[in-house]
């Protein structure tokens, strides 16, 4: 019996249950075809991949697989200002590996150190350096490889999976200029200087340039890297290319540099420890630029080993540094330009003024020598110039004070960035008495001035920067910013770059002062008193300034005994002259450390380099 339902109800409910259970079913039919169409499908494309294509499709995931390789483009040759080839390109065989294919990677290092000769520790600290690199990404191991070593490898190949050879150009660096500390170099990424520029589009194993033009054209120069796919078997060599985009070649640069300069001015250098630089006084552009000892350039290309770095590292001579821009001297005498300038625009003295020279002079309890040990007598400043006459300038800087020295300085480009070219550039020091009580903590003394005024005491200058001084004189006062890139083309003759003459600033003197100033460096050089008389050239008017740049203090004999002075404690030898007088064409500086006398090791050497450059000049322009 049913409470509460009558029999409609009942059987209501018995039909309502029986509609539920057949929709259910349907719906479950419909499922269970769905899912045995689904596998139906699966396998019948199982079937056709296993065993109709099975056979094929196993070879080539077991052999091949596709990859994309890098195309390192042609970096861009770089050109003197004649449009002679300074630096070229040349094939390098790379041996490179890949991890994912070099299995087992243990066996396959201590194979290629076998045949190589190289230790299984370098070999894994060159993996070590790219730990994020991905697995079937190339690293490189070796660059340029010898043939012999290449031949090797080949023969044993099998013995060296992932392990694979390719063909890239690489930079060469001709012989006949060895200008590294100009023209620079290139080395391997590292890897932090990678992760910051991850977005330029370099990859491991790329090479940038480290130094010099290398360096700061490295935007030019460089190209963009093109792709290849290809197919390689198990060992990961390639088996054929599928695609090929080619990259885009670097621009081409060309410097102001006179490529027969340059080369007289490295030969000069032989031997020695200095700097040498030339430039148009009219424009800035360098003519020439070596620096002493220098360094193979080829060597950071090829791979230098950690023997070969340390020496030049450990050198004392400092062959990595680019003297003639990094390198800062007291000035010496040169320095008597800018005391000079100073002394005649501020009205201590004047053309006919006249200071008596009796070999010394006295300020306080001290006496401060002349170089010539009798004196001069009574000179002015055009002879003082000429002469080089210490006591002369003593008086004059006494009369100026430090500041009014300071102010003609900085004017003079002197504790200042040139803006050249070139990075790493030296400021040099302009000192002060601000500067020696924040320094030393100690007041400025009248005799740190008269020191000063000769070039000595706390002066320090660069001699790229008493090049500019140089010839902002024989322009008329005009400094000009040195200029060492003259254009940059495409390969197709596209002109990127071009530069103009850029004017720096200007000297501190009038046109009547730099007249004065001129007859002593004319007199210096072309004068039978003059310190630089022995350098005079037959036809040609030079003008110039000597300096002696004392290392360390002397005792009054030392100079007659400068056989038995150590060679670390003599002093260095400066000259700096522009030619001809009426029309000046070039500006020369000579820095040779530790050669004494200005006039006789560094002032032969400018006037063969200015002999040399105005001869071509006029086989070249005929005047």
């Amino acid at each position: 019996m049913i409470t509460g339902l009558n029999k409609t109800d009942v059987l209501l409910n018995n039909y309502l249950k029986t509609a539920d259970s057949d929709w259910f079913k349907s719906r479950i039919a419909s499922i269970m075809l769905f899912v045995l169409m689904a596998f139906a499908i699966l396998f019948l494309r199982l079937f056709h991949l296993q065993v109709i294509k099975g056979k094929a499709f196993r070879q080539l995931s077991e052999s091949n697989s596709i990859r994309m390789q890098s195309i390192d483009p042609p970096r861009g040759l770089i050109y003197d200002r004649k449009g002679e080839l300074m630096v070229e390109n040349r094939p390098s065989f790379n041996l490179y590996i890949s991890p994912k294919d070099a299995k087992p990677l243990e066996a396959t290092i201590h194979n290629l150190s076998q045949y190589m000769d190289i230790s299984e520790e370098t070999l894994q600290m060159k993996l070590k350096q790219h730990p994020g690199a991905l697995l079937y990404k190339p690293i490189l191991l070796k660059q340029d490889i010898e043939r012999d070593t290449l031949a090797i490898i080949e023969v044993h190949k099998f013995d060296l999976p992932g392990i694979t050879i390719d063909v890239q150009p690489v930079r060469h660096y001709l012989d006949d200029y060895k200008a590294p500390h100009l023209i620079g170099y290139m080395s391997e990424i590292s890897p932090p200087e990678l992760k910051r520029r991850k977005d330029s589009g370099y990859r491991i194993g790329d090479f940038i340039g480290k130094f010099g033009i290398e360096r700061v054209c490295e935007t030019f120069l460089r190209g963009k890297h093109g792709d290849r796919q290809v197919e390689v078997n198990v060992l990961g060599q390639v088996v054929r290319v599928i695609n090929t985009v080619e990259g885009v070649p670097g621009d081409n640069v060309y410097l102001t540099i006179d490529g027969t300069l340059q080369k007289h001015a490295i030969g000069l250098l032989e031997g020695k420890v200095g700097a040498i630089i030339a430039m148009e006084p009219n424009t800035g552009h360098i003519l020439a630029l070596a620096s002493s000892p220098h360094f193979d350039q080829n060597a950071f290309v090829s791979g230098m080993s950690h023997k070969q770095w340390s020496s030049l590292a450990s050198n004392p001579h400092r062959p990595m540094e680019n003297k003639g821009v990094q390198g800062e001297y007291p000035p010496a005498s040169v320095f008597k330009i800018v005391t000079a300038i100073a002394g005649l625009e501020e009205g201590v003295i004047d053309e006919q003024t006249t200071l008596y020279c009796p070999g010394y002079y006295t300020y306080g309890n001290r006496t401060f020598k002349c170089w010539s040990e009798h004196g001069h007598g009574r000179v002015n400043v055009v002879q003082a110039l000429a002469e080089s006459c210490d006591v002369f300038f003593y008086q004059v800087g006494q009369k100026l004070g430090i500041e009014q020295l300071a102010w003609h300085s900085r004017a003079s480009g002197f504790g200042a960035l040139t803006g050249v070219d070139l990075e790493k550039e030296a400021k040099g020091l302009v000192p002060n008495t601000l500067w020696k009580k924040g320094r030393t903590g100690v007041p400025w003394q009248g005799g740190d001035t008269i020191s000063v005024a000769i070039g000595q005491g706390y002066n320090l200058v660069t001699p790229i920067q008493v090049l500019g001084l140089t010839a902002a004189v024989a322009n008329g006062g005009i400094r000009y910013k040195p200029l060492i890139v003259s254009s940059i083309e495409s390969t197709s003759g596209d002109l990127k770059y071009k530069s103009q003459p850029e004017i720096f600033g200007k000297l501190s003197a009038s046109k009547h002062t730099l007249e004065i100033v001129k007859k002593g460096l004319f007199q210096a050089v072309n004068s039978s008193s003059g310190t630089a008389w022995g350098s005079h050239i037959k036809g040609i008017k030079m003008c110039g300034k000597t300096g002696t740049a004392q290392v360390i203090g002397r005792k009054s004999d030392d100079t007659k005994q400068d056989n038995k002075v150590p060679d670390e404690h003599k002093a260095h030898a400066w000259f700096t002259a522009y030619a001809p007088d009426d029309n000046p064409k070039i500006a020369v500086t000579v820095i040779i450390e530790h050669g004494e006398h200005g006039s006789q090791a560094a002032a032969p050497i400018a006037k063969e380099l200015v002999k040399v450059y105005l001869d071509s000049k006029t086989t070249d322009e005929g005047y």
